[in-house]
């Protein structure tokens, strides 16, 4: 286990190595970062003691292990557009984009894998044939549209929830949080289901073809050929064999969600981390895109490593086979 965690800590590494590259090289080769700072109209002998002053007339080796050293340092520099610390824009920014991610990813699963389980269990129940059809509506339709209808519906006609912001937040240390509020919770419930709809939609799948595939394997057949009961026979043996590619393919979601929150918090005006970054794309604030980069990156590696780790406890196999290796040698 020990040896599997380092191995996979070496890989997350690199990875984050080859991220930081590429934040590296839009940092310092997208667009000139003393004419975004000060202008076309400084003078030259002023333009050049600013960019000693920046360390961009250094080697690019230097200056590259000096990006990666602020990096783990938090330190991104200053935004072109507002001149605050990237890091603490950043931090301000992030509660709001983990609240909301977590909150949609807990839906899509809470939600997502008991109606897969049922439209697996009894796949041509009238309720399994309903809950395909949603799946297929929360597949297919884009999600800025659904944010928009849910809007329509629940904010515009029937003004049950609200149609942007985050509602009332309660500070706690460096975390501000809105879930300790009534409004905060009205708030977040339309942006979550938007955010949510297409992952509860691919587990629900995900979930009842795996289910499906289970019951007809033979250790199942023995199983009811012993005398267990259904219950026992379907959530005891065939929903644990469902939940390695659901964990797998739910980590990576979470990714996902917390990566590409970018339309949601745009439809909703919700001042989270993905909003930032497209604001700064409209005015070319190089620090905050490559910042934001480096986020994402690393949000991905640490939940890579988890869902292996995951991956590794629940299923036997991997174990085993990292038993014959560190017996063989």
């Amino acid at each position: 286990m020990i040896a599997f965690i380092i191995r996979r800590l070496i890989q997350a590494a690199f990875v984050m190595l080859a991220v930081g590259a590429i934040a590296f090289a839009m940092f310092n080769y997208v667009g000139d970062p003393v004419a975004i700072i000060a202008g076309q109209d400084l003078p030259a002998e002023q333009r050049v003691e600013l960019r000693k002053s920046l360390g961009l007339d250094d080697p690019t080796p230097v200056r590259f292990a000096r990006f990666v050293g602020n990096a783990v340092q938090g330190k991104f520099g200053l935004s072109y557009r507002t001149t605050e610390p990237v890091g603490r824009m950043i931090a301000d920014r992030l509660p709001a984009t983990l609240e909301l991610s977590i909150i949609a990813a807990a839906m899509a699963l809470l939600v997502g894998i008991p109606m897969g389980v049922f439209s697996g269990l009894y796949p041509h129940h009238w309720l399994s044939r309903a809950m395909m059809t949603i799946s297929l509506v929360g597949i297919s339709l884009p999600t800025f549209l659904i944010g928009i209808l849910l809007i329509l519906i629940f904010a515009v006609i029937l003004g049950w929830l609200p149609s942007f912001g985050r509602g009332d937040t309660v500070k706690i240390g460096f975390w501000t949080t809105g879930l300790l509020t009534v409004s905060g919770w009205k708030a977040i419930i339309l942006p979550a289901i938007t955010l949510g709809l297409f992952q509860m939609t691919l587990i629900m799948r995900l979930v009842r073809s795996e289910m499906l595939e289970v019951l007809r394997t033979d250790f199942i057949k023995f199983a009811r050929a012993r005398g267990l009961s259904n219950r026992a026979i379907n959530f005891g043996h065939a929903l644990k064999n469902t939940l390695v590619p659901v964990i797998t393919i739910t980590g990576l979601q979470l990714g996902s969600i917390i990566a590409f929150a970018i339309i949601t918090e745009t439809v909703f005006s919700w001042p989270g981390v993905g909003l930032l970054f497209l604001q700064s794309v409209i005015y070319a604030d190089i620090p905050v895109m490559a910042t934001y980069l480096v986020l994402i990156g690393f949000l991905f590696v640490l939940i890579n490593l988890i869902v292996d780790i995951l991956y590794f406890v629940v299923d036997p196999r991997l174990r085993s086979q990292a038993a014959k290796v560190g017996g063989a040698k």
